[in-house]
């Protein structure tokens, strides 16, 4: 195995409490090594990082870049295809196409691009697992793992209304197992099922009953939850609550936090789910952060990613089917709805955010209110919800809004006076160290997804290592990364994608009762159009595997 040394580096690495400390970092094969106690020892290759700052590879937690919505939405924009950059191929790499949703190839060397080597999709019907690994494959330069959608299946919400937790626990371990996925998602928990059922229907509150089922959102989230740390998951619950992107919906987002009595929870794009107002008056939408940052500082069991909004043109996509129509209705724009059988649905429109629209700037400045609330940046991860907020090819232009507040007051000079007088930028002076961006990005994301391995420059860590060069152009230094490796191995050098490692799919296989699949088989020969025996994935199907542990007894 080749050894290669970064020699000189200024290294970030919160997780071992190294902030901006001239060191060198050590790569033997895969992985981080100590330095050599040999002096005799020689690197095969010396990275000279003089000047350069070090940190683990990137990692977005919550994104949109497989499966079949994102499929649709390829097809849904045609006009982004015809207008937007296209990547060659070269004698190393695929071609590709940007726009808001990139093509797999694309997508890999952007992540690359932006010294990014682990991303996970956010929500993947387990019906459709095999489509989302199918495009994994041809998804370069990452590691990367989904979410699977649970909150709307129907064997989930039978089993809570039969009041059998046991029942309930056993199927979510099997279904991740078959799925390959990595954590249960909840996507407006009963919301989805009774959209299904009939015309623009949806759930209002924790406590609406879902027809047919007698379950309440607040049974689903709270057993869910539960059932994921007694399976001790390394990610818990990851939560897009009810009510995302209605006036008034902070009440939601906070009863859903209070509902997880104790048990760990990440809800992911927050920023969606923290607007004060009144349905139909746009003069009363506004910001009830600071009472929900106030309750995450005080319970350590919740996590949060942003979701920030940027000003442009992007894609809606959502396994939120009422939402899509929502957006489709007030925007007036084309729309595709979707519906997974048994187990959830998806919605797909187009949407420009615009500086001049009351509700599109207090959305991007309720984002950042976020950002600059919360008082331990172990709890929250940068995302955009790629691409739901902005493209995640943002993130450096999100990171110049945190660690420089005269850029924020520029761009808050330009959104309408009713946000500008009572957001609580205009107070917040807070700026975000290297050392902040380094935990948002890299560290906090690592812990909250519950990967040792990742987010940190210690000894056995992967050896995913980005170098930037420092600038006073903050959104430059992190659009174009001096040097990336992946997995030992520099694959961007100078902004050149050099190869096009493909890296590893992640996963989790819960311990479960077998005697249960008979129970599970008989239900699917009843209710699919597909058999059983055809629904999971065989580890064989996926070219690198690897499966993450759970932790015993539950987390």
């Amino acid at each position: 195995m080749s050894l290669i040394r970064i020699a000189g580096g200024r290294v970030f690495d919160p997780v071992n409490g190294v902030e901006d400390q001239v060191r060198d970092i050590w790569i033997q094969g895969e992985r981080i090594v100590a330095p050599p106690q040999d002096p005799q020892v020689r690197p095969d290759r010396t990275i000279d990082a003089r000047g350069l700052v070090v940190m683990p590879g990137g990692i977005d937690m919550h994104c949109h870049v497989v499966g079949p919505k994102v499929n649709m939405a390829r097809k849904l924009r045609p006009e982004e295809k015809r207008h937007d950059q296209v990547i060659p191929r070269t004698r190393r790499t695929h071609s590709g196409t940007l726009g808001s949703v990139p093509s797999t190839f694309a997508t890999g060397y952007s992540y690359a691009g932006l010294g990014y080597t682990t991303a996970f999709d956010a929500a993947i019907p387990p019906l459709s697992a095999r489509h989302a690994h199918e495009e994994f494959e041809d998804t370069p330069c990452i590691d990367k793992g989904f979410f699977v959608l649970v909150g709307n299946n129907h064997y989930v919400m039978e089993s809570i209304a039969r009041g059998e937790p046991e029942r309930l626990r056993h199927f979510l371990a099997w279904l991740l197992g078959a799925a390959k996925g990595y954590a249960c998602k909840l996507v407006n928990p009963g919301g989805v099922e009774v959209w299904k059922q009939q015309p623009s229907g949806n759930v209002h509150s924790l406590d609406e009953p879902v027809g047919h089922f007698d379950v309440t959102p607040r049974q689903i989230i709270r057993q869910v939850a539960h059932a994921a740390d007694q399976l001790g998951l390394p990610h818990p619950v990851h939560i897009h609550c009810n009510n995302l992107g209605l006036p008034g919906n902070w009440q939601t987002t906070l009863a859903t936090m209070q509902a997880l009595e104790g048990a760990r929870g990440h809800l992911t794009h927050i920023q969606f789910h923290s607007y004060a107002g009144g349905q139909g008056d746009e003069t009363t939408f506004g910001s009830r952060v600071q009472e929900l940052a106030e309750y995450v500082n005080s319970h350590a069991n919740i996590t949060i990613d942003v979701g920030q909004v940027l000003f442009g043109e992007t894609t809606s996509m959502t396994g939120d089917g009422p939402l899509g129509y929502y957006l489709h209705q007030v925007y007036g724009t084309k729309w595709f709805s979707g519906d997974v059988e048994m187990e959830s649905g998806c919605g797909i429109a187009p949407i420009r955010y615009r500086n001049k629209s009351l509700v599109h700037a207090w959305q991007w400045a309720i984002g950042l209110e976020w950002f600059l609330l919360v008082q331990n940046p172990w709890q929250v991860a940068l995302s955009t919800d790629h691409p739901n907020g902005a493209s995640f090819l943002a993130y450096p232009q999100v990171i110049h809004l945190l660690m420089d507040r005269d850029y924020r007051r520029q761009v808050l000079a330009t959104v309408p006076k009713a946000v500008r007088e009572k957001t609580l930028l205009r107070e917040l002076d807070r700026e975000y160290t290297l050392q902040e961006i380094c935990i948002i990005t890299r560290a906090a994301p690592a812990r909250m997804l519950g990967l040792p391995h990742k987010g940190h420059l210690g000894p056995g860590a992967d050896a995913d290592v980005t170098l930037y060069q420092p600038s006073d152009d903050i959104r430059q230094m992190f659009q174009m990364p001096k040097v990336v490796i992946k997995s030992g191995q520099v694959i961007v050098e100078d902004g050149q994608v050099l190869e096009e490692r493909f890296g590893r799919t992640l996963y989790v296989a819960p311990e479960y009762d077998p005697e249960m699949e008979k129970d599970i088989a008989a239900w699917f020969e009843d209710h699919y159009t597909v058999q059983f025996r055809n629904y999971p994935v065989e580890e064989h199907y996926l070219s690198h595997p690897q499966a993450v542990p759970c932790s015993a007894g539950g987390a």
